[in-house]
């Protein structure tokens, strides 16, 4: 199945933090969209890898994705090594998508900058055809996407553009509570942590108000860019 866009997320429910009002904006529009989360999420404070699958599979019902793929790596301890970036290549070959999304370059849990340059430098070498990989007995054909931008997390980074998402927001915070272990529920029992309390929710909404006030949008995302942006001309650009 070829993929419009495909995007990584460190740990389960990045994307849906991160650029889920996007993806679900695309998917609306027709577009074919998945995700690829690296690790189960096994160091969260809240919740299980059990739940934290489930949590994934609703959330991903909610957003209407194509795909969604989890890569079993190390939550906290996976590197950017061959052994990963393999791992990395073999979505990004079988999906073939035009763009993928990726963790912030920079971020206050260390996994989300390590994720977005092991999915920067997969985004790379799939594209080499000296690189060979094998998914299901076959060997893979290289592909390398047309772009490769990474999506604000918690740290604020000034955005190279940004998607206005207001027409989705209340359904991007449906798919984030899905996550229902680790977000915001008054009747838990467990640990508190810096994404369960009420106030990270008003956060995200204000973050995503910050960021779309410049363009008069009520709510939007914000990214960052690999590499220069191509138009066609200045009228491209609003």
């Amino acid at each position: 199945m070829k993929l419009d866009i495909l995007a990584f997320g460190a740990h389960p429910d990045d994307t849906e933090l991160g650029c889920g009002g996007t993806l679900i904006k695309h998917i609306k529009n027709g577009k074919k969209v998945g995700v690829v989360d690296l690790t189960e999420g096994q160091l969260g404070s809240r919740g299980s890898v059990s739940e934290r699958y489930e949590e994934s599979e609703r959330a991903a019902k909610i957003q209407g994705l194509s795909s969604r793929d989890n890569l079993g790596m190390e939550d906290g301890w996976f590197q950017n090594d061959q052994e990963s970036r393999i791992k990395v290549i073999r979505m990004i070959r079988k999906y073939r998508p035009e763009i993928v999304l990726a963790n912030a370059i920079d971020d206050r849990h260390p996994d989300h900058g390590r994720g977005a340059k092991l999915v920067a430098d997969a985004f790379f070498y799939s594209g080499l055809v000296k690189v060979e990989t094998e998914l299901n007995g076959i060997i893979q054909e290289a592909w390398r996407p047309k772009a490769l931008y990474h999506y604000i997390q918690d740290y604020h980074i000034e955005p190279d553009f940004v998607i206005d998402v207001s027409e989705y927001w209340d359904l991007k915070i449906k798919a984030v509570m899905a996550f229902s272990s680790q977000f915001y529920n008054p009747e838990s029992n467990e640990k508190e942590t810096p994404i369960s309390s009420k106030s990270f929710l008003d956060f995200l909404g204000a973050r995503a108000r910050n960021i779309g006030r410049p363009i008069q949008a009520e709510y939007a995302e914000g990214f960052t860019k690999a590499r220069y942006i191509g138009v066609n001309d200045l009228f491209d650009l609003k």
